[in-house]
């Protein structure tokens, strides 16, 4: 388990990480996600032990950082951003390297070595050196050293920067898999990632914790989310406004014009998860007699609520 409380960073003048608290536990993937210098990188790197936190406490699978570093970094696989490594070794001497300083040896160090080229497909490289490889294969040389003596805690960082979209999804698959038992931390810049991989997310803007919940909370903050859509090819709007206004949980109904000759209608609830505004359209719609060509709910965008959550009161973008 990962536990960080009251966390504050400080760089000079400069506070880059205020007050920030959560947990990780067994069995969650965490998606840490914020725009560019809102403190993400700094509080994976104190997590990890690179950087001294000015005050607060860190606590890894029960150890403390501070107090029991050695203990404590044991416990974790980190993949750094930007995937550093040795340029001059072999994959296969590389990651031999970095599992004999982990401490394995004799055979636990040849299986462990095995087992991590297997589970990242590096077979076809393993005796390449570092410096020939594909950007996608030196990430993965990376994450196979992270994940070498198979740690109870991963910090990933851009854990999928450079793969192609089948490596992408192979990737994504062996992490989720992973998290089924290890307490993970991915930080990435790629919504979709967050909904494909990950059981909880938390934002950080300017140091501070500002969402904490599951994807599907984050997803439901958006304004679309819960909203019905309707395509009709006879219903005209007044006739369709007047009753879907009579239906619990409308706030409003909105014409969205045409397309492809039917009429588009979108019915905006009061409140995006209260009841099953689908269902209530289509009971109306089929009380009336009037047939329709579609009838969906919008899942609401990550985009755009994360666009709302990390943007200053005019709307406009934070300075990154």
């Amino acid at each position: 388990m990962i536990k960080t409380d009251s966390l504050v960073k400080m760089f000079g003048p400069k506070l880059a990480v205020d007050n920030v608290s959560f947990e990780v536990k067994a069995g969650e993937v965490l998606g840490f996600l914020g725009p560019n210098g809102a403190g993400k990188s700094t509080t994976m790197r104190m997590i990890t032990g690179y950087l001294p936190m000015t005050s607060g406490t860190i606590t890894i699978d029960g150890a403390d950082i501070v107090n029991d570093p050695i203990t404590a970094k044991s416990r974790i696989g980190y993949l750094p951003e930007n995937a550093p490594s040795y340029p001059e070794s072999t994959v296969e001497g590389f990651l031999s390297f970095i599992a004999e300083a982990k401490g394995l040896s004799g055979q636990a160090k040849k299986d462990a070595v095995e087992h991590a080229i297997k589970l990242c497909q590096l077979e076809k490289v393993r005796r390449q050196t570092i410096d020939t490889l594909s950007k996608g294969y030196k990430h993965r040389t990376c994450f196979a050293q992270a994940i070498i003596n198979d740690p109870p805690i991963l910090v990933l960082d851009e854990p999928t920067d450079g793969l192609d979209p089948n490596q992408k999804h192979e990737m994504r698959n062996l992490i989720r898999e992973m998290g089924k038992t290890k307490s993970i931390i991915v930080s990435t810049h790629i919504l979709e990632e967050v909904e494909a991989i990950c059981t909880r997310v938390i934002i950080i803007d300017k140091g501070k914790v500002v969402f904490n919940g599951t994807p599907a909370e984050l997803r439901g903050r958006s304004q679309e989310a819960g909203t019905v859509v309707v395509a009709t090819a006879k219903v005209e709007f007044k006739e369709f406004e007047a009753a879907a206004k009579q239906l619990p949980n409308v706030s409003q109904v909105v014409d969205k014009g045409k397309a492809d000759g039917r009429n588009l209608f979108a019915v905006v609830p009061r409140k995006a998860n209260e009841g099953c505004l689908a269902g209530d359209v289509k009971a109306m719609m089929d009380g009336k007699g009037w047939g329709f060509v579609e009838l969906h709910t919008e899942a609401g965008r990550l985009d755009d609520v994360f666009r709302s959550i990390t943007s200053n009161e005019t709307g406009e973008k934070k300075e990154a």
